[in-house]
């Protein structure tokens, strides 16, 4: 049965069609992934001109990856007065599973940063189809691990860190916080759910609403679902923790700040992981932006609903990581 879409937010639309004509040039299947990836890669700022003249020093640091699995690359930011015992920013880019890499949403970590006097880090994983699940999870997991081993000596308190993503990011720090409940990992102190990618199955009415509509359709999602989980999706093979939503139990987890645009496929399992994380006792704050596309808040920053957005997630971080 077809269902009419929510409709947008008109003070959103222009921000809509302008990332339409930057990103979603080229349809996501799985034929065009690589040409995809190698279009998105034009569109991330080169770092030097997120930095400019912002007060914060860079530095890359190659660690262990999962056991028998390549080392991963962590880009670590830190104001330039240095730090000593400040919060951290454990952040996972988006790209539906298959594009991107750690310098996507870097300029959005430095204002972080400067405004808690926070350290970021941004991991790079590694992406499907060429490395299907649990890698890119397992390589986002190994990153958090050496952030809390090094703590001390990035000026990290280690009770005060944030696992952050947006879309699949957002799954993925689902996942991590999943994997470090359950294998009595670091104890995070929240999980910041940026519109999140986090059901294989792409059935909800949310998904039906946007089946070639919107930033990020039902088609895009099938094709980032295939590629990670190949003949696993929509099986009892797939991980729950590369599919958060399929986790049987969602009790004991760190506080999760979840938002999503009421216009866009990942509403109703973003509206769902909530729910269930409420029904355990557990600690979630939702929000269901009206008309808003998928991560609109970037691409319609001046508009009034996105500005709301922005505020509610700094709250939520200030409250998480007892700042001023």
């Amino acid at each position: 049965m077809s269902v009419p879409p929510v409709p947008y937010d008109p003070e959103l639309e222009p921000g809509l069609a302008a990332f339409l004509d930057l990103v979603e040039r080229i349809p996501l299947r799985a034929d065009t992934i690589l040409a995809n990836r190698a279009h998105f890669a034009t569109i991330i700022p080169p770092v030097e001109q997120m930095v400019a003249d912002r007060p914060v020093d860079l530095s890359e640091h190659t660690v262990h990856g999962p056991e028998g699995a390549p080392d991963i690359t962590l880009t670590v930011v830190r104001p330039r007065s240095g730090t000593s015992g400040a919060p951290a920013l454990y952040s996972i880019h988006g790209g539906g599973m298959v594009l991107g890499n750690r310098f996507f949403g870097l300029d959005g970590l430095i204002d972080d940063v400067l405004r808690f006097r926070a350290v970021g880090i941004s991991v790079e994983y590694r992406l499907a189809p060429e490395n299907p699940a649990p890698a890119a999870v397992e390589d986002c997991y190994a990153g958090l691990l050496w952030t809390v081993a090094h703590a001390g000596e990035l000026g990290i308190d280690p009770s005060r860190i944030v696992v952050t993503g947006a879309s699949a990011g957002g799954g993925l720090a689902a996942g991590v916080a999943l994997l470090a409940r359950d294998r009595n990992g670091p104890a995070i102190a929240g999980q910041l759910l940026a519109c999140p990618m986090l059901d294989d199955r792409n059935e909800s009415v949310s998904t039906r609403q946007y089946d070639g509509i919107g930033a990020w359709d039902r088609n895009n999602n099938d094709t980032g679902w295939n590629a990670l989980l190949g003949p696993a999706r929509c099986t009892d093979a797939a991980s729950p923790y590369a599919v958060p939503a399929r986790m049987a139990d969602l009790s004991g987890l760190p506080p999760a700040y979840l938002d999503v645009g009421a216009a866009e496929i990942f509403r109703d399992e973003t509206t769902e992981y909530a729910l269930r994380i409420w029904a355990t006792g557990g600690q979630a704050e939702l929000h269901v932006w009206a008309g808003g596309y998928h991560g609109f808040a970037g691409f319609s920053p001046d508009a009034e609903v996105s500005r709301s957005a922005v505020a509610a997630r700094l709250s939520w971080l200030r409250r998480i990581l007892r700042t001023g």
